[in-house]
């Protein structure tokens, strides 16, 4: 839940510290309000895995309990306004997100060690839709928990986390002997610098430069990609010289563990597009075209997308359950499948749907990733020897992680290009036809794409947020300047773009979700691997992939 509580809260936190994200020079703000937690549960959770391979994987998860709960306690008491503020909030969400890390990184590894291969399906099945499905609950609770108070958003984290500190320390005990090892500090360092770097740049990407719409020609970007990727080839190098890698990359060896990390990357690109790009659609046009403020369509978007969680919570425990009894690959492959359709179901809608038809096609898409999630967790931490779960469960945790870091930027720089094509002159000659002169007209039609996706991401009125400020509105009639800040001049005027935009996002993410299907079909069949003798050598675990 607080890896997308903040998401929906944006607004009332943001008012809460007195501060426009959207003003010149706070984009940056936002975005590492948005990213920041995710980032660092991307780069942290293979070495946080490793540690508790070495640590103890209960040792690490209760500590990383501890810290979360701390992070909870100082986000709640923001003693700072406007950019201070903001920069003790981003902080202190990177604090938290490491406690996160330390959790997500040994949870699935504790319950793969805790369960027999017959029931280890249904075990990390539960685990894995409660988190997917919180992902979800936390959009609806952000925006009802910002109705009463910005604070109370992070309020929500201190109980659950001091109480889920003190059960986890008297409840969970080690069932696998961690072994000392030496820290594979050179890899550490070339992984988390790398991959920080390429996520960040490619953050920063979808940001304006230089008069285009987004910032992958920016040469602070460039390079960011440039040298992220080249740090991950110098970590691979690393992993293959050092005695005690932090990364084991002999498990890709292993079909089923490459396999199944392979499709949980393009699921979660998937997932995440599907995330934003639905808090957009429901924020920017639907809502308001059916009578709701722009102020109240956070909450809203968060209630109407309940369907999707719906489907996860229905799916995830049946399908971990069957894939005990008849095998990871059936299930997991159908359910990508299911997520395909559903996307090219919501292709096929128009941008002022009937509910009916949207919320099913949610519905369906969280059965879809329901049914795909559990086996595969199940799969993939099955196929690997005892001693390295929580490695594996670090490298999974990363993939998935990456893969929601990696949506944003890849399908909001689609969305951006989209629009890009058409909403300028669509805006410019909509605004001119109610009374803003051609010049303001201009000046706002060619403003960045992004600012108005991201007005709309917040639950701004994009119109009253881009004439207010130069006091134009103050020169129109009563009349014009209802109608420009009204419920349906802006979802109507930018429903053919948008829709444009969507087009491109959902027929990739369909795109993705299909080769996702391909790989999870590729996966082979597999022994669990329960055992940890002395023959179970990297080449054993790769024979039974």
């Amino acid at each position: 839940m607080d890896a997308s509580i903040v998401i929906i809260s944006l607004p009332a936190i943001f008012r809460g510290i007195g501060l426009d994200p959207l003003a010149a020079g706070n984009i940056g703000y936002l975005l590492w309000m948005i990213l920041g937690y995710l980032l660092v549960s991307a780069v942290l959770v293979v070495v946080l895995g490793r540690f508790g391979d070495m640590f103890g994987r209960v040792r690490i998860y209760n500590l990383g309990f501890l810290v979360f709960a701390f992070a909870s306690v100082a986000l709640s008491l923001d003693p700072f306004r406007a950019g201070a503020g903001a920069l003790w909030l981003i902080l202190w969400r990177v604090v938290q997100a490491f406690g996160g890390s330390m959790l997500t990184a040994n949870s699935a590894a504790i319950l793969t060690d805790a369960f027999p291969a017959r029931q280890r399906g249904t075990a990390l099945g539960i685990n894995q839709i409660t988190a997917l499905a919180g992902q979800f609950l936390g959009l609806l609770a952000g925006g009802l928990l910002a109705e009463v108070d910005w604070r109370a958003v992070f309020w929500v984290s201190v109980p659950v986390s001091v109480a889920g500190t003190v059960w986890s320390y008297l409840s969970l005990r080690e069932t696998a002997a961690g072994g000392r090892g030496r820290v594979d500090w050179l890899g550490n360092i070339t992984f988390a610098t790398g991959a920080g770097i390429l996520l960040a740049g490619i953050t920063y990407g979808i940001q304006p430069y230089g008069g285009h719409p987004t910032g992958w020609t920016n040469p602070w970007v460039l390079s960011g990609l440039i040298g992220g990727v080249l740090l991950l080839l110098v970590f691979c190098v690393v992993e293959t010289r050092v005695a005690e890698p932090m990364f084991r990359l002999f498990l890709f060896r292993v079909r089923a563990f490459a396999a199944g990390n392979l499709a949980a990357l393009l699921t979660a690109i998937a997932r995440g597009g599907l995330q934003f790009m639905l808090i957009i659609w429901l924020q920017g046009i639907w809502l308001p075209l059916h009578g709701y403020d722009f102020e109240d369509t956070p909450l809203w978007a968060g209630i109407f997308m309940l369907p999707l969680t719906l489907g996860f919570l229905m799916a995830g425990p049946v399908s971990g359950y069957l894939s005990d009894r008849f095998g990871a690959r059936l299930f997991s492959t159908a359910g990508l499948l299911v997520v395909a359709a559903s996307f090219l179901g919501l292709l096929a809608l128009p941008v002022d749907f009937a509910y009916g038809p949207f919320a099913g096609l949610l519905l369906l898409n969280g059965l879809g990733q329901g049914m795909f999630s559990s086996p595969n967790t199940s799969s993939v931490m099955g196929s690997v020897p005892p001693r390295h779960r929580g490695v594996a469960s670090g490298m999974r945790a990363t993939f998935q992680n990456s893969g929601t870091a990696l949506s944003i930027g890849v399908f909001f720089s689609l969305m951006v290009s989209g629009l890009a094509a058409t909403l300028p002159s669509t805006l410019g000659s909509g605004l001119t036809a109610h009374g803003v002169p051609p010049a303001t007209a201009h000046e706002v039609a060619s403003l960045p794409p992004v600012s108005t996706l991201f007005a709309t991401f917040l639950g701004n009125n994009p119109v009253a947020h881009l004439l207010g400020t130069g006091g134009t509105l103050d020169h129109l009639t009563a009349a014009q300047r209802a109608t420009l800040t009204g419920h349906t001049f802006f979802p109507r005027l930018v429903s053919g773009p948008f829709h444009h935009g969507l087009t491109i996002v959902f027929g990739v993410a369909a795109g993705m979700a299909l080769v996702s299907a391909v790989a999870s079909a590729l996966r082979g069949g597999h022994e669990p691997a329960d055992g940890d003798t002395a023959k179970d050598t990297p080449r054993t675990y790769a024979r039974k992939g």
